[in-house]
C-alpha cells in the first residue's frame, strides 16, 4: 500500500512538472508570433495548446527513451523518479522566475539522473544513452536551427525584398501562423513524451507494468492535457525574453525561426531524441537574426541563455540528488515522500502566484509586457 501511495504522488508530481514544462516552453511557440502581432496574445497561447495537445498523440518515440536509455531500469524507484521530478520543477521554476528560457527536457533528465546517482551510484547511470541521446543532439540541434533561420531568412528577403513591405509583411504575419501551428505541433510531440516517459518509468519500478509495456494511454491523455493547460496558463516573463530581447524581430525574421524550429524538432523527435525545444527556437531566432547581420543579435542576452544551458544538467542533477537524500533523511517511505512533495507544491506556488502577475492577458497589455 505504502508503495501505491508513493506512486500516486509520482503521478501527480509529473503531471506538475509537465504543466511547468507547458508555461516555461509557451514562449517557444509564441514569442515570435506575439511579438511581431501575428497573432493576438490569448489566441496565440491558446492555439499553442490546443496543437500542443495533439502532438503528444503522434510519435511515442522520446517516451521510450525517456524510459528506456537514460538510467538503469533496475535501478529505479518511484522515489527516485519523485526526487527527479522535484529537481526538475525547481530548475523550471527558477528559470522562470528570471525570465531565462532554458530547457525543461534537461531539467527532467539531470534530475532523475541525479536522483539515481544517489540512489544506486554512478553505475546506473547509462552514460552512452545521455551521450548519444541527450548531450549529442543538445550540441548539434539548435547548431542547426541557427544555421537554417539564417538561411531562411536570407532566402526570404531574397524572394520579396522588392516588393511593398505592407502585402509582404502581412503575407509574412499570415505565414506565422502556420509556422507556428507547426512548432506548437513539434513542441508537443518532443515535450509531453518527457513526462510520458517518467511516468512510465514510475509504473515499471513500482511493478505495475513490465519493463517491455508500452506506454498506457491514461498516461498519454493525462501528460498532454497537462502541458496543454500549461501552455494556456504561459509564461510571459520568457516570452519577452524570446520575443524582444534576443533581437527586434519582424514577420520574416519569425516565419524563419518558427520554420527552422519545427523542422528540427519533429526531425529529433522521429529518431526519440527527447531534444531541448528551447534551445532549438532559440538556435532558429538567433540564426534569423544573424542571417540579416550579426548585430541585429543581443549577444549578451544570448550569453545568459548558454550560461542556464549549461546549468541544467547539473544544477537539476543536484536538486535532484538533495530532494532524494531528504525523503531518506526523513526516512525514506510514503510519509517522507508526502512530506517533501507538500513543501515542494507549497513553495512552487508561492513562486508561481507571486511572479505570474498575468496568466492571461488582453491583447493591449500582453504587447506592452512582450515589449517591456
Amino acid at each position: 500500500m505504502s508503495e501505491d501511495v508513493i506512486l500516486y504522488i509520482v503521478v501527480a508530481t509529473a503531471l506538475a512538472f509537465d504543466f511547468t514544462n507547458g508555461f516555461h516552453d509557451t514562449a517557444n511557440v509564441v514569442a515570435t508570433s506575439i511579438s511581431t502581432r501575428a497573432m493576438p496574445p490569448r489566441l496565440a497561447v491558446g492555439f499553442a495548446a490546443v496543437l500542443n495537445f495533439v502532438g503528444a498523440f503522434i510519435s511515442l518515440e522520446v517516451a521510450a527513451t525517456v524510459a528506456n536509455d537514460v538510467v538503469e531500469g533496475g535501478a529505479i524507484t518511484p522515489t527516485v523518479v519523485f526526487a527527479g521530478l522535484i529537481g526538475a520543477i525547481t530548475w523550471n521554476l527558477a528559470t522562470w522566475w528570471f525570465g531565462l528560457p532554458s530547457s525543461s527536457s534537461h531539467a527532467l533528465i539531470g534530475g532523475v539522473v541525479g536522483a539515481t546517482l544517489a540512489a544506486a551510484g554512478a553505475g546506473a547511470v547509462l552514460g552512452e544513452g545521455i551521450l548519444g541521446k541527450v548531450l549529442i543532439p543538445a550540441i548539434i540541434a539548435p547548431t542547426l536551427a541557427f544555421v537554417i533561420g539564417a538561411i531562411a531568412i536570407n532566402v526570404a528577403y531574397g524572394i520579396t525584398g522588392r516588393e511593398r513591405p505592407g502585402p509582404v509583411g502581412r503575407g509574412f504575419r499570415f505565414g506565422q501562423v502556420v509556422s507556428g501551428g507547426m512548432l506548437a505541433l513539434a513542441h508537443g510531440t518532443n515535450d509531453a513524451q518527457k513526462t510520458m516517459g517518467v511516468i512510465t518509468l514510475a509504473l515499471i519500478a513500482n511493478g505495475t507494468l513490465s519493463e517491455s509495456a508500452e506506454v498506457p494511454f491514461w498516461v498519454v491523455i493525462s501528460a498532454a492535457t497537462a502541458i496543454a493547460l500549461g501552455t494556456y496558463t504561459g509564461g510571459w516573463r520568457i516570452i519577452r525574453t524570446m520575443g524582444t530581447r534576443i533581437i527586434k524581430m519582424d514577420s520574416a525574421q519569425g516565419f524563419s525561426a518558427q520554420g527552422a524550429g519545427a523542422a528540427v524538432i519533429l526531425t529529433s523527435t522521429h529518431f526519440g531524441f527527447p531534444l531541448s525545444t528551447t534551445q532549438v527556437i532559440s538556435g532558429g531566432v538567433m540564426g534569423s537574426g544573424a542571417g540579416k547581420r550579426l548585430s541585429a543579435v543581443r549577444w549578451g542576452v544570448a550569453g545568459n541563455i548558454v550560461v542556464a544551458w549549461l546549468l541544467t544538467l547539473p544544477a537539476a542533477a543536484a536538486v535532484g540528488a538533495a530532494a532524494y537524500g531528504l525523503t531518506e533523511l526523513l526516512g525514506g517511505g510514503a510519509a517522507a515522500v508526502a512530506i517533501v512533495a507538500i513543501i515542494s507544491a507549497m513553495a512552487g506556488a508561492v513562486v508561481f502566484l507571486k511572479r505570474n502577475r498575468t496568466p492571461l492577458l488582453g491583447r493591449s497589455q500582453a504587447r506592452a509586457e512582450a515589449g517591456a
